[in-house]
């Protein structure tokens, strides 16, 4: 009766898959101390043979391989091997950011070069040294486009408008080189330029144009930047205790058990990491949007607010400009005289000879395809894009998806189909809890990693806010909109207050067929007077403020005022002088 007893619970222990302490006791860590001195560990405090396991913390008590002094060393093994797969999985992220940062970095750098270099190439030929004696005005414009490009606090709407009064005021005494003219009486001049309109519709165009471009370009640089530098941050993690545990009984405690072979169930591995990375998950949503955001206006950058089209014109825009005026200098002349007063004649001897004033030189003129410079050697910016666009895709998602990611890694976890034979935890069997949900909430019931969902994680809530923050500038820059100068009664940006205008020869094959901007309507009431303009010379750089524009703050450039170059208000409020 008492053999057939002890033959029974035998026979039992063997099913459930437990040793008798006495064949348990006698069994080899052979395979167990192999792999962990190829982890790079001594084996003087490794058993030979299975002993007690009651002095282990964090795996099963039952007659293990372990000693304490191993179950701790492991445990910080599986948080190194949690790390490295968050580094190794996040690296194309990493990696595509970092590149293709560099890359449109470069691009438009190379592009403000080309653009400043066929303008002085194209005026010296032209104007020779007419032009080589005003080059600052010329100058000082890509100095502002190279600094607000590189994220300085610049007003491009208070650039153009400087640089067209400085060039109105030069090209109105060159046109005009048997009069003498006071700084007062350039000042008239520039002050009713924009009713006078002397460049046409040009200075308006190139505007339009360059601005919404560069604010893409800028807003694409640094959101390529900043997505690099969260990357970084989100996965530089520190596993808690109760991270570290569930890590230890998925990876290192069939190592104990004498099975250093056996893989952790998948199912298992997911509610690990999901535990794990359940702050992480939080940033889903945000950063999709983010990811979205930069999407759209990589496809602006080479559509309708095309770099590369932008960059280019400057030159020809601008020569298009004072070809106007040259071709028109009688009536606007006659104009000037009229609402500005009678300029002294030029003493004879200061008389400009044809050939110092240009006179036996060609005017200004639009250089044709092949003459314009070649854009940035070695790429293009369709190339460029179509290749950010194709690694932007798969980002979509990525902090939800990498617990799938890091347990689909047949080194992590064991194959979906091999539920019978995988680590559940204790045994070798099949894993049976369910899977938890994604996200910080979800854990509430995880059965491997217990997680303090009433405090979420600070680094992450902060990373949340800088999305969000980001993704907000994005989304203005796709609508041709800085949101460090929006106008609060024109809902513009420095590109703006022509967000809602398309031209069908501001951009070639983008144009009224293009879907429209909607405008927010005006709020008259909401029109202050402004201050009148004063002017300071300053070496060559002129700083203005318009009588019925913009303000300087001297407490932020951000409560610039932006109202377009060309107002047809102020036109019809001065139009008397002009009668």
């Amino acid at each position: 009766m008492d053999t057939r007893l002890l033959v029974w619970l035998c026979t039992v222990a063997a099913l459930s898959g437990n040793r008798s302490p006495a064949g348990a006791a006698g069994r080899s860590c052979a395979d167990t101390r192999q792999v962990y001195s190829e982890k790079g560990y001594s084996t003087s405090t490794a058993p030979v043979t299975q002993i007690s396991g009651e002095h282990l913390r964090l795996c099963p008590q039952d007659y293990t391989c372990c000693s304490s002094q191993m179950e701790e060393t492991l445990s910080l093994q599986s948080e190194r091997d949690f790390l490295k797969a968050i580094e190794d999985n996040s690296q194309f992220l990493l990696t595509t950011f970092t590149q293709r940062h560099r890359r449109f970095d470069e691009f438009f750098r190379e592009l403000i070069d080309l653009s400043e270099k066929s303008m002085n190439q194209m005026f010296t030929k032209t104007y020779g040294r007419l032009f080589t004696q005003n080059t600052h005005l010329f100058h000082e414009l890509f100095v502002e486009l190279r600094r607000y490009y590189s994220g300085g606090s610049v007003s491009l709407t208070e650039v153009f408008s400087d640089f067209w009064s400085g060039v109105v005021e030069r090209v109105f005494s060159l046109v005009n080189p048997q009069y003498q003219f006071s700084d007062d009486y350039l000042e008239c001049v520039s002050k009713h330029a924009e009713q006078l309109q002397p460049f046409g519709d040009v200075p308006r165009k190139l505007r339009v144009q360059v601005s919404r471009a560069f604010i893409a370009a800028r807003a694409l640089s640094q959101g390529l930047a900043f997505g690099r530098d969260i990357v970084n941050t989100a996965t530089k993690l520190t596993a808690d205790s109760e991270c570290v545990r569930g890590l230890m009984r998925q990876w290192y405690c069939p190592l104990c058990r004498g099975l250093p072979f056996l893989r952790p169930c998948h199912s298992l591995c997911l509610n690990v990491m999901k535990g794990c990375l359940a702050n992480q998950a939080e940033l889903d949503t945000e950063w999709n949007n983010f990811i979205d955001a930069l999407y759209l206006v990589s496809e602006k950058l080479e559509g309708p607010f095309n770099f590369e089209l932008a960059a280019d014109s400057i030159s020809v825009k601008v020569s298009e400009a004072i070809m106007h005026m040259q071709e028109n200098s009688v009536s606007i002349s006659s104009k000037v005289f009229q609402g500005c007063g009678n300029p002294r004649p030029a003493p004879a001897r200061s008389k400009r000879s044809p050939s110092e004033s240009g006179g036996n030189r060609k005017p200004f003129r639009t250089y044709t395809p092949e003459e314009k410079p070649t854009t940035a050697a070695g790429t293009n910016l369709d190339r460029l894009v179509t290749e950010l666009k194709e690694r932007l895709r798969p980002m979509r998602g990525f902090w939800v998806s990498l617990p799938h990611t890091i347990c689909n890694d047949e080194r992590m976890a064991a194959d979906v189909t091999n539920e019978d034979r995988c680590w559940n935890g204790q045994t070798r069997g099949r894993y049976l809890p369910e899977v938890t949900g994604d996200g910080l909430a979800s854990q509430i019931n995880n059965p491997e990693v217990e997680v303090d969902i009433a405090r979420p994680d600070v680094r992450t809530k902060q990373l949340i806010i800088s999305l969000k923050v980001v993704t907000e500038k994005l989304k203005h820059a796709e609508r041709g909109q800085d949101m460090n100068f929006i106008d609060s009664e024109e809902g513009s940006g420095s590109g703006g207050g022509d967000h809602g205008e398309r031209y069908s020869d501001d951009w070639p094959g983008y144009g009224p067929q293009s879907p429209p901007y909607s405008k927010p309507p005006r709020n008259p009431v909401s029109n202050p007077v402004k201050p009148p303009r004063s002017r300071e010379r300053n070496g060559s750089k002129w700083s203005r403020n318009n009588d019925h524009g913009r303000v300087r703050s001297s407490a932020s450039l951000h409560t610039f005022s932006l109202v377009p170059l060309l107002s047809l208000q102020f036109a019809i409020t001065v139009a008397p002088l002009w009668r």
